[in-house]
């Protein structure tokens, strides 16, 4: 399945009458985060495809300028603390930052952090007793730690993504955040798991379903 991950910065590529040309094989979008609302509906409704996404720690409510607030780009999927399955592919969601700001929304400290995992830990369950895996892809906007996070506090990654990609075996996380200039973002293997960093966007293309030892996702150029 070929996939579109964006994060963190509008694409002039993405967003223009290219994105109907070149990215008509793309099955299903993925975003991290940090993204404007009409971006998201813009591409949900040129490909036609489902747009799965979790909110960064820039997100907020949209006041339309006669008083509409909206929460949410409309069209679709939010997957953050929860998990999703979409075209055959189990999608768990964790959303937002390290917290900096006391009380900012989609901030976390590690222990709230923690929680939000916590919280999959029912569907990750089922998951494993009904299909044989917990999941495919974790979806998050902020990295592991020690793995193409800052050093400053609202870009540090959380520990926790280790222990959960220790513990139920994602075969990727996919994240964004962290900006290329700052962070070595090559892909990286954590145990079983592909640690993919987003920034802009990427084309990438994967197998439904668990595959045989030694298959894994690539990244792609994509057309234009």
């Amino acid at each position: 399945m070929r996939i579109l991950v964006i994060s963190d910065e509008v694409s002039p590529v993405l967003y223009s009458e290219r994105l109907g040309r070149g990215f008509r094989d793309v099955e299903l979008v993925l975003s991290c985060g940090d993204l404007p609302f009409y971006y998201l509906e813009y591409i949900v409704t040129v490909l036609n495809v489902p747009l799965v996404y979790v909110f960064g720690n820039h997100d907020g409510v949209l006041i339309t300028e006669w008083g509409e607030e909206i929460r949410a780009p409309r069209g679709c999927i939010n997957a953050g603390g929860r998990v999703v399955e979409v075209k055959g592919l189990l999608i768990g969601g964790l959303e937002g930052s390290f917290r900096y700001r006391p009380h900012a929304p989609h901030q976390y400290t590690e222990w709230e952090m923690r929680w939000q995992m916590a919280r999959l830990r029912p569907r990750l369950l089922w998951n494993r007793l009904t299909r044989g895996r917990y999941l495919d892809i974790l979806l998050a906007h902020a990295p592991p730690w020690g793995i193409h996070d800052g050093t400053d506090l609202p870009h540090r990654g959380f520990k926790g993504f280790l222990r959960f990609m220790e513990r139920y075996r994602p075969r990727y996380l996919i994240h964004g955040h962290t900006h290329p200039t700052t962070a070595d973002t090559a892909p990286v293997r954590y145990r079983e798991t592909e640690v993919i960093h987003v920034h802009g966007y990427k084309v990438l293309d994967i197998e439904v379903g668990r595959p045989e030892a030694g298959a894994r996702g690539r990244s792609v150029s994509a057309p234009v």
